[in-house]
């Protein structure tokens, strides 16, 4: 049998990654015999990875819409029975991860509102850069809040425009946020889908013989037997009901600049995102490293999940075999749910361990997808010397992480990136690695196949202009 050194747990803080954003799924379906709820559930359960504090659907019956959500993973959330009573023909749903509005269960998503036009509901994934501005001026016109979250802005500059009829309320009222955002957005009788006029989040249309299929990733199609039809297009609503599916593009002006980090680490290795295959860009970035950051070593290893791939891509290249060096554990609770930092800290002690056999006495070469705080790369390099490795060779397959975010992913201030100055031998001796290199924007630009991408972390450009430091406090709270 092979030998796990179990005395090696690692204490991983979950913030030395950037936070997955959220999950949107929503479907439309002429046929009544259809089960949108249960089809939902499990298009939610295949974007998880999303988002893990809260899962909610909201369901058209055709005369009212339901919601149902609660704080927790999708499993936790609903139940058989729950689905079974969910009748109806169209739903959408979501998985959240915080970035905007506290973790609690008037944030959870999807949002349910009532206007003059009837009942609408909304998901979104992304951020609003102008959410504060418009609540501010909305509230001064006297709309009444309810939540935290930048997407009941978005209900209530549909709710102004009611009169115009629910598409041209959208349309003004997409015209009028600015930031990232995939929504979905549910009537009795339409299904509506919105991409930010950059991009900068993903979402895709599917169909299920005549009926439509929206998701954020590609694989949530796969999980209930869509067939992929296209992406949505950056500044597209796409409007699905009885009829079909209409398309209207609300920006005169539209520059593909889908986050680079969908590619490198939040999304599944299963999917598909704008004609780019997950898993092939992280073999091919992992390649590109290679070429770029040799060094004699007895074994390539990956850090699970995301660093898995280009730790293949890099062993192809440089002839050193590919090997298992760390297990994870893949059952482990979310750590979000312990009260207190010292409960949280001892929830994620379990859930990495290195194997021992495999990397005792060897040259490691560890690959994993991104370094943001160091913690956690200086927990790994510890560990794996603690198990007997002789050196430890840190490669990352990605740029160095320079800035902080703006738009839907949980990132730390500057001041807490560990690669804040662009000092890699600094970051070394912090990680205590024998050596460390990073992946060049050029080898990452090489590893997508083109440069229509957000690469906002790394070179501290925006395409969509970023608020004042001043400013961020308000947007994350």
């Amino acid at each position: 049998m092979k030998e796990i050194l179990s005395l090696n747990e690692i204490s991983i803080n979950d913030e030395d990654k950037f936070k997955e954003e959220c999950g949107v799924f929503g479907i439309f379906s002429p046929d009544k015999n259809l089960d949108v709820a249960s089809l939902t559930y499990y298009g939610l359960y295949a974007l998880q990875h999303r988002g893990e504090e809260s899962a909610g659907i909201v369901y058209s019956d055709g005369d009212t819409l339901i919601c149902e959500k609660a704080m927790g993973l999708v499993c936790d959330v609903f139940n058989e029975k729950q689905l079974s009573a969910m009748k109806g023909h169209s739903a959408i749903g979501h998985v959240r991860y915080s970035t905007t509005g506290g973790s609690e269960l008037k944030n959870a998503q999807p949002l349910l509102s009532k206007f003059k036009l009837g009942d609408i509901a909304i998901a979104h994934n992304g951020n609003l850069v102008n959410a504060d501005v418009i609540r501010e001026l909305l509230e001064d016109c006297g709309h009444i809040f309810q939540t935290s979250i930048d997407s009941e802005v978005i209900l209530n500059l549909i709710a102004r425009g009611a009169k115009k009829g629910v598409e041209r309320a959208v349309v003004d009222a997409i015209q009028a946020i600015k930031g990232s955002y995939a929504i979905v957005m549910l009537t009795k009788e339409k299904l509506i889908g919105v991409r930010d006029q950059n991009g900068i989040r993903p979402l895709c249309i599917g169909t299920i013989d005549n009926s439509y299929v929206l998701a954020s990733e590609s694989c949530a199609l796969d999980a209930v037997g869509a067939d992929f039809l296209r992406d949505v297009k950056p500044g597209e609503i796409v409007i699905i009901d009885e009829t079909g599916l209409t398309s209207i593009n609300f920006a005169e002006k539209t520059k593909n600049a889908i986050c680079s980090f969908e590619y490198i680490y939040f999304a599944r290795p299963d999917s598909t995102i704008d004609g780019i295959n997950v898993y092939a860009s992280r073999v091919l970035a992992g390649e590109q490293l290679s070429r770029e950051a040799p060094v004699d070593a007895d074994m390539v290893i990956g850090v699970p999940d995301s660093g898995m791939a280009a730790a293949i891509g890099y062993s192809k290249v440089s002839g050193i075999p590919f090997g298992m060096g760390l297990i994870k554990n893949r059952y482990v609770g979310r750590t979000f749910i312990s009260p207190t930092q010292e409960l949280r800290e001892r929830a994620v002690s379990v859930k990495l361990n290195a194997l021992k056999i495999n990397v005792e006495g060897k040259r490691v070469i560890l690959i994993d997808d991104s370094i943001v705080r160091g913690t956690t790369s200086k927990k790994l390099v510890e560990i794996l010397k603690k198990a007997g490795a002789k050196e430890v060779h840190f490669r990352v397959c990605s740029p160095i992480v320079q800035y902080p975010c703006y738009f839907g992913i949980d990132t730390p201030y500057r001041d807490g990136l560990i690669g804040a100055d662009g000092d890699v031998e600094k970051i070394r001796e912090d990680i205590g690695a024998d050596s460390l290199a990073y992946l060049s924007m050029e080898g990452l630009i090489k590893s997508l196949g083109h440069s229509e991408f957000c690469f906002g972390c790394f070179k501290g450009t925006y395409p969509v202009s970023a608020p004042f430091e001043s400013d961020k406090d308000r947007l994350e709270r």
